[in-house]
């Protein structure tokens, strides 16, 4: 269970490092520009908050169990992300059931984390 927690953990970290990343380089002005016309338009500066938002919850996701420090934090970060992942999912709906799988699926990956590092495999300390 650990190996394949460690797994979603990474891939997830990647994704989160990715699209926060890209949230925080860009500028607002493009940022609230994207995506298809009908979709909601967010402020700018909620999408750049998102976005550290996403890189911290990256980081908290793999930092704590490398560094074997603080490894409660790892379930807390998945959490954190699970509440963006429930936002991206309402958001998503507007567009059609279909744009939302996808945050869905990555938010239920994030509960497999929060209660797997939790309860079912939890980080030890040194």
């Amino acid at each position: 269970m650990n190996i394949v927690l460690w797994i979603i953990q990474v891939l997830l970290a990647l994704l989160f490092l990715f699209a926060g990343g890209l949230k925080l380089v860009l500028p607002i002005d493009v940022l609230t520009s994207m995506g298809p016309p009908n979709q909601v338009q967010l402020p700018g500066l909620l999408i750049k908050f998102i976005g550290v938002c996403e890189v911290l919850g990256a980081l908290g996701l793999i930092l704590p169990g490398l560094l074997r420090v603080k490894t409660w934090l790892t379930p807390l970060a998945a959490a954190g992300l699970v509440i963006i992942m429930i936002g991206a999912v309402a958001v998503s709906l507007k567009l059609g059931m279909g744009a939302a799988v996808t945050p869905f699926v990555v938010g239920l990956l994030l509960a497999f984390v929060a209660y797997g590092r939790r309860r079912l495999a939890p980080l030890s300390h040194r």
